[in-house]
């Protein structure tokens, strides 16, 4: 049986490295797909209901709109994941979890933030994500400006072979 981890262990964990990060946002990036995709047929079948066209010039704030709703999405499902495990199913596949600054999990407000402030250190030449390489802790800029901290978790022990005969 899987014990949980204690504040305490979580303390004492590594910073994710850059390459697990990466790793862990491709993997996610395939969901983010999807969602994209399901609200675009939410768009769509919203467009269809009243009959008009969105994407035409003079609905520039009904575009903003769009955006904004799309943002919201994709941010509400990193929220989620992250209230629920701390992980999403990419930090998952490369065992890192993100903690917050004095508990297991990251505060509401603390997710929140980190889903604005994520895009842009990786939006401005991703500085933002590479400051863990010259950071004394190995976080990123946007770990320091949420109070969170991302990390390795420690690998599962090896489950033991039965011996077919021994039944």
């Amino acid at each position: 049986m899987k014990r949980p981890l204690t504040s305490r262990t979580l303390a004492i964990l590594p910073s994710a490295n850059l390459a697990r990060r990466l790793m862990a946002m491709l993997y996610d990036s395939f969901l983010l797909l999807g969602i994209s995709f399901a609200y675009g047929v939410l768009l769509l079948l919203l467009r269809r209901l009243f009959g008009d066209d969105t994407m035409q010039a003079p609905h520039n704030s009904l575009q903003l709109l769009i955006m904004v709703g799309w943002w919201f999405f994709c941010a509400l499902f990193f929220v989620w994941c992250w209230r629920r495990s701390g992980q999403t199913l990419g930090m998952k596949s490369w065992r890192i979890q993100l903690i917050g600054e004095n508990e297991d999990t990251p505060p509401k407000l603390a997710c929140w933030i980190r889903t604005a402030l994520a895009p842009l250190s990786f939006a401005v030449f991703g500085i933002g994500y590479l400051w863990c390489l010259v950071d004394r802790n190995g976080d990123c800029l946007h770990d320091k400006w949420s109070h969170t901290r991302t990390v390795v978790l420690p690998k599962p022990p090896k489950r033991s072979k039965r011996n077919p005969s021994a039944s």
